[in-house]
């Protein structure tokens, strides 16, 4: 090599450079856009398509737009891992958000890990996440599930007094971590267990579970299934009689505004305890709801809201960082507080678990209506992290 050339090699690498800091910042979402969480991904990709829109309207991330790459993860931790993959090799995405699947969340934080990139979920529930399974490279910026159960107990507390439970979950991570979460919050207030299981995600026939159940006599039901799972599990409850005299209770995402309308009637009386609702009411809150109708011709659900709040969070901490470097984005992420359509969030530096006010929500006439609410403070449990 001439030493002619070597000037010019190092113009093109600081032009390549200069280039990789001005262009666009790419945000790898890994969501389920076809399968039985389809409806979930539909309002992840909704809220993202929004806070895009309006933050590169606003003139960007220090000067830089926002570009959404999208991946369809089909709710399989499996899948999710080879397009999360492919993401961060390939597309060269700075940051990456989407999974739905507890075990996706997981299995791609560990992607993170190795790609030295940094992570978001605005959707899964277990608890390890952000516990005994949580990394450096992970945040959450909703609620867990210890969260939900801390709002809901409470209602069930003061309008159930010493609730006969019985619990119905789908097998896997989100499932019994959202049933080990409420058990916990509910008998701490009194209530006592009277079954418990698990079945299979996707399940097409819940009707082999109903014996256990009415035998078991409760008072109160409890479920984590979503999704299309949900419609399944409602239609046969209310076709078997099981709901009658029962109060139903859930997981933020057993009934929502993308399975509401297929449920029907049968989701009326159902309370879940979640970090979202339309009806909060704040100025902040009620731009989003209008500018999300407008845009999609739906209310938005949880899922919608965390996910619009998830690139304000991440435009936050560049801004702070004044960087999109790893190291430097998450050192700023620790302890920020950030403006979202459920109010200002903290995200707790021990754990990456982001701290919200929380409510107790009624299905009423095809309505959610708030029935209760537990400020942040009471709603966040301890940080039980060790990992960082």
């Amino acid at each position: 090599m001439t030493t002619k050339l070597i000037p010019a090699l190092i113009a093109a690498a600081v032009s390549v450079a200069a280039q990789a800091q001005t262009g666009p910042i790419r945000v790898g979402v890994v969501t389920p856009l076809s399968g039985t969480y389809a409806g979930i991904g539909q309002q992840v990709k909704w809220g993202l398509d929004l806070a895009a829109k309006e933050i590169n309207a606003g003139g960007g991330v220090m000067g830089r737009s926002i570009e959404l790459v999208y991946e369809d993860e089909e709710a399989n931790p499996a899948v999710a891992v080879q397009k999360a993959e492919k993401l961060f090799q390939v597309g060269k995405v700075d940051f990456l958000t989407g999974t739905v699947n507890s075990g996706s969340t997981l299995a791609v934080g560990q992607v993170a890990e190795r790609n030295n990139r940094l992570i978001a979920t605005t959707v899964s529930f277990a608890d390890s996440i952000t516990g005994d399974k949580c990394s450096p490279n992970v945040f959450r910026v909703n609620a867990r599930a210890g969260m939900q159960s801390a709002a809901l107990a409470d209602w069930m507390a003061a309008t159930k007094p010493n609730a006969n439970v019985f619990y119905l979950g789908p097998d896997y991570e989100m499932g019994r971590s959202t049933v080990a979460a409420f058990k916990s919050a509910a008998e701490g207030k009194g209530a006592k267990t009277v079954g418990e299981v698990f079945a299979p995600l996707d399940n097409k026939d819940y009707s082999p579970f109903f014996g256990q159940m009415r035998s078991a006599r409760p008072t109160v039901v409890y479920t984590s299934v979503a999704g299309n799972d949900t419609v399944r599990l409602f239609t046969q409850m209310a076709e078997f009689g099981l709901n009658r005299n029962v109060q139903v209770v859930g997981a933020s995402g057993t009934v929502t505004s993308q399975n509401l309308q297929a449920i029907g009637k049968a989701a009326d009386g159902f309370v879940t305890g979640v970090g979202f609702s339309p009806n909060i009411d704040s100025p902040e809150n009620k731009k989003f709801v209008a500018s999300f109708e407008a845009a999609n011709k739906v209310q938005p659900d949880l899922y919608g809201a965390d996910s619009y709040g998830v690139l304000f969070f991440y435009k936050a901490a560049v801004e702070k960082a004044k960087s999109t470097e790893t190291d430097q984005v998450r050192a700023a992420m620790r302890g920020l507080q950030w403006a979202t359509p459920q109010g200002v969030k903290t995200m707790r530096a021990g754990d990456h678990q982001a701290m919200q006010d929380m409510y107790a929500v009624r299905v009423n006439g095809g309505k959610f209506e708030i029935v209760g609410k537990v400020a942040a403070n009471a709603a966040i449990g301890p940080d039980t992290c060790t990992k960082f």
